[in-house]
């Protein structure tokens, strides 16, 4: 016997003890699939057969088949289950998930049995129990499809049983091997001009086709580029060419040029073609008179394939993998993929509440807004003025019939693309009307993200990102990420982005050297790196700095109903000036540059993401150099001539043995004091008063984002050129980063490289940072360091202390690892490149907090502060 199974079901098998169900379940089924009773009365007792841990057993087993029917995983339950009261739990539970209950009978003879047992020797059971549960499977086996159970095979001999083959066959709804691309077209309504115009602009082109409705047309559409459009119902009712729309629909689903999803207008025509009693209401009375104006040899006909073609119309789609889902009036996560009159009274009504509003329509449940599925939905049913995406759902029924348009979503363009109705042909019952008109004028995606949920953020999380699939971030950090933020931080719509921290090179080991080029050149070798770019490393703080164009702007795009137009804030997501006309101003004259470049044309955008060093380093650190590294210099350049002046008034009345060694003390002083002189020097090249916007430099290095962007496929030169570019519109604010490019593999160019950073820390520079010349690298041994900082021997006395090049001292500190530094910055890269991406991608603002949270959650594990 051939068995056909559900891909997603609920596999009863029944029998009584000793017709092999557990070996046909072996035979068939992968080991985590099978769900044994035997087995689980093993867990909870050591003995598979003890009967008085029936009731525990069982409700693992339950349990367990809770957990994988919910998350869409074939079961195979290994049970007699040959009582009623058994088998009903089990398809009440199939019911619960949406999944098809099946019954596979094993219905040997009752002989068969008993010599099965007696040969076991843990069957310790008398003839009577078989006999029993035989007459127990005789009494239900006629009334399994009363119980439930959608499909039923039986197999009644040795020889079926082990000829019996199992296929998994996908649901009707399951089209993931369907990648598109893909023209969802809302709902028609029997708009059939703005539904060839729309076909048009989409680039389909009439062609023959040689399978008709009966009306002696067959011209159908199709795309040159083999792109397929998907309807997502409500074909008929209200418009004035209904049976033209069907027409055209069924030509492009016959010929594969499209697909088509029922509404519910549609699944009434349908019933009422059944000579079912509905009422002409909404619309269908146009249907029906439409019809009934056919010649009589052509109307029987007609209506017998309309009726079959609507009627085989499967409620809802998962296309492309389980990337896009739809279904007419919408699909929940949990009954995406899945089959049962619930999901189909869904996909056609959705949910309400049972109560009208003011024009006498039922009141929705607003599912879309509780959505946190992976898959995105394409939908329509209720009409709306503009077609927004809400938390990955799309709703575009923009009521073409009410007089609004007829719209499509391209995919995976995910471009929206709509024609004007020609005239208003149903006036509609709720006025569609702007949102300039309404309460909100922010979007709806942008209105839900005004209250963040806690759970969208709180607690272990796993995030999945382009560059590294899974991160794990614990709870415990989750907690101090969530603590910074909700004290401290920005108003949460700006955060779209957080940079991650930077790995130093490998200690050096050359004399009096922490760091040196060397070690970060070798690196990028080793990882099959042929060329670096080499940037100088600005002593400032690390800024994100947005600018918009202006305050709609922010407001269209980023959500903000405050008088803001841009935001510049720290790597840990709080707003870098407390003194907010300075930063006004600041982003002004950024706004002025950005217009002189003709920034905003160039790149189609009313908004920019910069990664950029701010400086002077004191206009952020003023606390931290006062409280930390001006008091050690200035107590130590007040310790230290009191302490000169002793050694010398000691040494005058030494002998000469002891006025050695005492020398010696000082001479040992005298180096610290020089160390300590340089130390002040050190963290003075990076201070200044900074009295007005004039006092201030700004240094962008990536140009992160824009509208429908995201950089990261851009090189870095490619980001320092057009940074230069607008550097130049503002010299006396914008700072350009000098960069140069080597090759690794080249020692000539290596030693070219060295000198560079020489110059650079000879003269005061902190250092410099060494990238790939591409922004996402992946070499010989998976994704690699996006940059490398190497810093100068002078700057690392402000990290490490004044004599930190004692030889005792650098000993000490060659022997720090940045293993854990590389990971966590590798990680953050990750998160960030995910953050920047969900946005562009207009994904809800919690999916792009999630990996915002993420990088800043990371920044409280245990990592040496210095590196």
């Amino acid at each position: 016997m051939h068995i056909a199974l559900p891909k997603l079901s609920l596999v009863v098998l029944i029998g009584p003890s000793g017709t092999g169900k557990s070996t046909f379940a072996r035979r068939h089924f992968l080991p985590s699939e099978i769900l044994s009773s035997d087995y689980c009365r093993g867990l909870v007792s050591d003995d598979e057969n003890c009967q008085a841990a029936t009731n525990d057993a069982f409700e693992i087993l339950h349990f367990v088949a809770t957990k994988r029917l919910s998350r869409g995983r074939l079961t195979v339950i290994d049970a007699t289950n040959v009582q009623r009261e058994s088998r009903a739990p089990l398809v009440t539970l199939a019911r619960k998930f949406h999944c098809l209950p099946v019954a596979i009978v094993l219905n040997l003879p009752e002989s068969v049995c008993h010599e099965r047992n007696q040969s076991r020797s843990d069957r310790a059971f008398g003839p009577h129990v078989v006999r029993q549960q035989h007459l127990q499977l005789r009494r239900s086996i006629r009334a399994l499809g009363k119980e439930g159970f959608r499909h039923i095979f039986v197999l009644d001999s040795l020889q079926k049983i082990d000829q019996a083959t199992i296929e998994r066959v996908p649901l009707w709804n399951d089209r993931c091997h369907d990648h598109g691309p893909f023209d969802f077209i809302g709902d028609v309504h029997g708009c059939a001009d703005e539904l060839e115009e729309l076909l048009a602009k989409l680039g389909y082109k009439c062609a023959p086709s040689n399978s008709g409705l009966g009306l002696g047309d067959g011209t159908g559409f199709v795309h040159p580029a083999g792109r397929k459009a998907v309807f997502v119902g409500d074909l008929v009712d209200r418009g004035p060419r209904i049976l033209d729309t069907l027409r055209i629909v069924y030509n492009m689903v016959q010929s594969g040029s499209a697909l088509c999803v029922p509404g519910n207008h549609d699944e009434k025509l349908v019933r009422k073609l059944s000579g079912r009693d509905v009422k002409r209401t909404h619309g269908l009375a146009n249907t029906l008179a439409e019809i009934e104006a056919l010649p009589d040899d052509l109307r029987e006909s007609f209506c017998h394939t309309l009726k079959t073609f609507l009627d085989k119309l499967v409620s809802h789609y998962v296309l492309d993998d389980g990337r896009i889902v739809v279904a007419h009036a919408g699909m929940k996560a949990e009954m995406q993929g899945r089959g049962s009159g619930a999901v189909r009274s869904f996909a056609l009504y959705g949910e309400t509440t049972g109560e009208t509003d003011e024009f006498g329509l039922p009141v929705r449940l607003n599912w879309a807004s509780e959505y946190r599925g992976d898959a995105m939905v394409v939908y329509g049913h209720t009409p709306v003025f503009e077609a927004e995406w809400l938390n990955r759902t799309i709703n575009i029924d923009t009521g073409c019939v009410f007089g609004g348009k007829l719209t499509a979503l391209r995919y995976p363009e995910r471009e929206l693309v709509s024609v004007r109705a020609r005239q208003t042909y149903c006036e509609p019952s709720r006025p569609l009307s702007p949102r300039e008109l309404s309460a909100h004028p922010l979007s709806t995606q942008q209105q839900q993200d005004d209250m963040l949920d806690l759970e969208d953020v709180s607690g272990k999380r796993i995030v999945t990102t382009q560059l590294m699939q899974n991160l794990t971030i614990r709870a415990e950090n989750a907690s101090a990420a969530l603590e910074v933020m909700s004290r401290f931080a920005a108003n949460p719509k700006w955060l779209i982005y957080l940079p991650p921290t930077m790995s130093p090179t490998e200690t050096s080991t050359m004399p009096g050297l922490l760091e040196h080029p060397a070690e970060a050149l070798s690196y990028f070798r080793n990882q099959g790196i042929p060329q670096v770019i080499c940037q100088e490393k600005h002593m400032g703080s690390r800024a994100v700095v947005i600018v918009c164009q202006d305050e709609a702007a922010a407001r269209a795009r980023f959500g903000i109903a405050e008088a803001e137009s841009g935001i510049i804030y720290t790597r840990t997501g709080r707003r870098f000036f407390t003194d907010l006309n300075l930063e006004s101003q600041l982003l002004e004259r950024l706004r002025g540059a950005l217009g002189a470049a003709h920034f905003w044309e160039r790149f189609h955008t009313t908004w920019v993401c910069f990664d950029c060093e701010l400086m002077p380093w004191s206009a952020k650190a003023q606390e931290l150099l006062r409280s930390q590294y001006a008091a050690v210099g200035a107590s130590g350049q007040g310790a230290f001539p009191p302490v000169t002046q002793a050694f010398e008034q000691a040494a005058a009345r030494l002998q000469a043995d002891s006025r050695q060694t005492l020398m010696e003390v000082a001479d040992a002083m005298a180096t610290h004091r020089h160390n300590l002189d340089r130390f002040v020097e050190a963290y003075r090249n990076y201070c200044w008063p900074v009295q007005s916007l004039e006092d201030l430099k700004l240094a962008p290095f990536h140009l992160l984002a824009t509208e429908g962007k995201v950089h990261t496929e851009q090189n870095h030169l490619w980001h320092m050129e057009t940074l230069h570019e607008l550097c130049d519109q503002a010299p006396s604010l914008l700072r350009k980063t000098r960069y140069a490019t080597f090759d690794v593999t080249d020692p000539d160019s290596e030693r070219l490289a060295t000198a560079w950073w020489e110059e650079l820390t000879g003269t005061g520079g902190e250092g410099m940072v060494v990238k790939p010349v591409d922004f996402v690298m992946r070499g010989t041994k998976g994704l690699v360091q996006p940059a490398v900082k190497c810093r100068g021997r002078e700057y690392l006395r402000i990290i490490y202390g004044p004599n930190y090049t004692a030889d005792a001292n650098l000993a000490r500190l060659r022997k720090r690892s940045v293993g854990t530094k590389r990971s966590l910055a590798l990680r953050e890269f990750a998160l960030g490149h995910e953050a920047l991406h969900r946005f562009v991608r207009y994904e809800p603002l919690r999916r792009v907090h999630e990996a915002v949270f993420g990088v800043l959650a990371l920044e409280s594990e245990p990592v040496d502060p210095r590196l």
